[in-house]
């Protein structure tokens, strides 16, 4: 079995192109996406009908998704520049995607934690704003009662694998779409993965234990920087840019 595990697209449908590009170009045609698909200040729109025309992408919700559909359902949607641009059909895609999911009997999809779409599963956020890897025994605590032997996990954007006790291995995949980013929540911090480049995982697995690539794949990020600047978001643009958001 091998698959490709993509998230946090956040409306950059350049780097979504480039990556399903890639994912095509090693034969890979079963793809996992963890979430937060359309947020953000690139091109929404022209995500969501790139997804829309992947049903055979197995796909669930992040925390920006529920998000934006919250805002929709409250009539304030034309508050944010990214809600104002989806259609009814859009949300409606959106609304279909469910929190967590399991793959094949053994494969768990969540977006932040088990605990959570906004809980960071793999790392943990000092009160000074430090992000580190979390402790083995809270990574371990979350997994508990989730019965698969593959758990997957995004929301943090940052690629990264940990191996359990018992041989289950968590992956994050990282970011496709948003390399770096500031956040109030549970501390204020910043995430900065240092690459520009669009982030995916591949996962494989015959009779062993599953085996993790991380790949990085380059695309037109200048361009998904122009895009951010001209909608007005100064903090995408640097980030898009250079993985760094100073």
């Amino acid at each position: 079995m091998r698959l490709a595990v993509i998230a946090d697209i956040h409306g950059n449908c350049l780097a979504l192109e480039a990556v399903l590009a890639d994912i095509a170009g090693l034969g890979i045609t079963e793809i996992l996406n963890l979430g937060d698909h359309l947020s953000g200040w690139i091109d929404p729109a022209r995500t969501a009908d790139l997804l829309m025309d992947r049903p055979d992408i197995v796909t669930i919700a992040g925390n920006q998704d529920r998000r934006m559909l919250e805002a929709q359902r409250a009539g304030t949607a034309g508050a944010r520049w990214d809600c104002a641009r989806l259609s009814a059909a859009h949300y409606q895609w959106l609304a279909a995607q469910p929190a967590t999911s399991v793959h094949r009997g053994k494969i768990f999809l969540c977006h932040g934690s088990p605990l959570g779409d906004e809980d960071y599963w793999l790392e943990d956020v000092a009160p000074d704003g430090r992000v580190s890897l979390a402790a083995i025994e809270s990574i371990e605590e979350r997994a508990r009662g989730v019965a698969a032997s593959l758990l997957l996990c995004a929301h943090t954007h940052v690629p990264r694998s940990v191996r359990l006790a018992n041989g289950r291995i968590i992956v994050n995949p990282g970011s496709v779409g948003l390399p770096a980013y500031p956040s109030s929540r549970p501390h204020p911090h910043r995430i900065e993965t240092g690459t520009p480049d669009a982030c995916y995982a591949v996962v494989e697995a015959e009779q062993g234990p599953w085996q993790v690539t991380f790949r990085h794949v380059p695309y037109d990020r200048m361009g998904a920087a122009r895009l951010a600047a001209r909608n007005g978001s100064p903090v995408w643009e640097r980030a898009l840019a250079t993985g760094w958001l100073r």
